[in-house]
């Protein structure tokens, strides 16, 4: 197999694909990584940590080329190769790609994926690495370019269906979704859908999320839309202008982020474009969607109208709709004459999902994960 993997700069991805190189081999496949920024440092030994693309673009093309004859001689020492690299780069130069066409077309991956992050943990890895200067509308926009430019260049390369969006997150559900997406291909690919902005006052909801994420993402490759939620920081920017603060401050698991009040305002459109666009790509990628419905204390469903619109989408695009409907009372026509299969728990659709080959056994016979 032939991986390539793609990603705006602050997404530590070097150590993220490390972590998946790491859960391939316990499972018993040997993948090798070419980090081509660390290989094209170690060509140009002269040139200082960080200051690679301050070099002039016929030089940094130069170097780019060299690095990546040996990316293709690996690939014909080894099965198993992954590219990690950018397609393409905001820098001083301005907007530039980061590939060849002759080199790529040479390596014709199997797979082409590009990893994204939520824009305050993207900018804190930023700051702690000494890169300042960035706003972060720049790093909203360097993402979207990212997912444009590796769409487009996997669908020149191989065509359709070989492209996936994948969240880096803080866990290790994205890297186990990878060796999956690579190396099992049989196991089916899900978008998880749930009501993700009615259910905050809802303790008991919110545990029938969370048990539906982790029970999906055991047997399956998911594609969750929560692993990449900003909405929260639009609150939290709008509360803060109103107080009259200039900062707002952000935990996000890995460290405490502070991001310029007015800055987050202005990107406040493009949180809920991308949100929009971003999630139907991820439906587009799934070969199924699976939307939980879950059950306020009173009985009453919690319903979203993303969730219809997922739905219907996904319904519209010949995915297969599955719906786990929790509450009391029975779900409306749109819901039942657009599903596939309406389930009443996570339970019961697990074990269709294996009656019916979704979830495949192991060659050992347990499920896999």
């Amino acid at each position: 197999m032939r991986v390539v993997v793609t990603g705006q700069v602050g997404l530590d991805k070097k150590p993220f694909l490390e972590r998946v190189a790491e859960i391939a081999r316990e499972q018993g496949y040997n993948l090798n990584i070419c980090n081509i920024g660390q290989m094209m440092y170690s060509e140009a030994p002269d040139v200082a940590p960080g200051k690679i693309l301050d070099l002039p673009l016929s030089q940094l093309r130069g170097l780019r080329r060299s690095v990546f004859k040996d990316v293709l001689a690996m690939c014909k020492k080894h099965p198993n190769v992954l590219v990690n690299t950018h397609a393409t780069f905001r820098w001083r130069h301005g907007l530039f790609y980061a590939f060849d066409y002759d080199h790529m077309e040479a390596l014709n991956a199997d797979v082409y994926l590009v990893l994204v992050d939520s824009i305050d943990r993207v900018h804190f890895r930023l700051r702690r690495d000494g890169y300042v200067d960035h706003t972060l509308k720049d790093l909203m926009v360097w993402r979207e370019e990212e997912i444009l430019a590796t769409e487009l260049f996997s669908q020149i390369f191989r065509g359709h269906g070989r492209f996936y969006i994948m969240t880096r997150g803080n866990d290790d559900s994205t890297a186990e979704a990878i060796v999956r997406l690579v190396f099992r291909p049989e196991i089916k690919r899900a978008y998880l859908s749930f009501p993700m902005s009615h259910v905050p006052d809802s303790p008991d909801a919110l545990a029938q999320i969370e048990n539906f994420r982790r029970e999906m993402k055991r047997h399956l490759v998911c594609f969750d839309p929560s692993d990449l939620d900003e909405r929260p920081l639009c609150k939290q920017a709008l509360a803060a202008a109103e107080a009259g603060h200039r900062t707002i401050e952000v935990d996000h698991g890995t460290g405490r982020a502070t991001l310029d009040t007015n800055q987050v305002l202005d990107i406040i459109a493009d949180i809920d474009g991308q949100i929009y666009a971003r999630d139907f790509k991820l439906i587009d990628q799934a070969e199924m969607i699976i939307s939980l419905i879950p059950q306020m204390p009173d009985g009453r469903p919690v319903i979203s109208s993303g969730v219809e619109r997922e739905l219907q989408h996904a319904h519209e695009t010949t995915r297969d709709v599955f719906v786990i409907w929790t509450p009391e009372v029975d779900p409306s026509p749109f819901v039942t004459e657009t599903a596939t299969k309406v389930f009443a728990s996570v339970a019961e659709a697990i074990k269709f999902f294996l009656e019916n080959n979704y979830i495949p056994a192991s060659p050992a016979g347990t499920l896999f994960g």
